[in-house]
C-alpha cells in the first residue's frame, strides 16, 4: 500500500495574522495531510510587518494551536510555480463575502492556467470572523482600540507594539 500525501498551500499576506486566518488554516489542516502557509514576497506592496516578522508570527500561532502538519514559508515569484516546486495539489483560500469571491476566482483561474494540476478550494469563513480583515485590525489598532478579540493572544503583544496608537 502506498501512502498518498496531499499538500495544500494557504497563501496570504497575513499582515497581521488574525483569528480568521487561524480559523481557515486550522480547518484546512484537518482536511489535508500537509499545509504550507505561504507568505508572498511582494516589493510593490507596503506592509506593516516584514515577511520575516509575519512568518515568525504565523509559526508561533500555528505552534500554539498545535497544528503539527502546518509549515510556514515565503514565496518569491508565482504561486503556481511555487506549488509545483513544493508538490502541492491544492490552494486553500478563505472567503468572507461575495466581494472576496470575484478576486479569488480570477486568481484561481490564472493559477489553473499556469499550473493545470493545481486546484483551488474555497473555505467560507466562520460566521464570527465574517467582518474580520488585517486592514480592519490595523484601523482599530491605529485608533487605540482593543484588538484582543481579533488576533491570536500569543501575538497580541507583537502586533499591539507595532500598530497601536500610543
Amino acid at each position: 500500500m502506498t501512502e498518498h500525501m496531499t499538500t495544500a498551500i494557504c497563501p496570504g499576506s497575513f499582515d497581521p495574522v488574525t483569528l480568521g486566518h487561524l480559523d481557515i488554516i486550522s480547518r484546512a489542516s484537518k482536511i489535508f495531510d500537509r499545509i504550507i502557509v505561504a507568505v508572498p514576497v511582494n516589493p510593490d506592496k507596503r506592509y506593516s510587518f516584514t515577511v520575516e516578522e509575519r512568518l515568525e508570527m504565523l509559526k508561533r500561532v500555528c505552534e500554539k494551536a498545535g497544528l503539527h502538519n502546518v509549515e510556514c514559508d515565503r514565496v518569491e515569484g508565482l504561486l503556481a510555480d511555487y506549488a509545483r516546486e513544493r508538490g502541492a495539489a491544492v490552494v486553500i483560500k478563505g472567503l468572507r463575502a461575495l466581494t472576496d469571491f470575484e478576486y479569488e476566482f480570477q486568481q484561481a483561474l490564472t493559477n489553473k492556467k499556469l499550473n493545470p494540476s493545481l486546484e483551488t478550494m474555497f473555505l467560507s469563513t466562520s460566521a464570527e470572523h465574517m467582518f474580520l480583515s488585517s486592514s480592519m485590525v490595523k484601523q482599530v489598532a491605529g485608533f487605540g482600540g482593543d484588538i484582543s478579540h481579533f488576533v491570536p493572544g500569543c501575538i497580541l503583544g507583537t502586533i499591539s507594539e507595532r500598530l497601536c496608537a500610543k
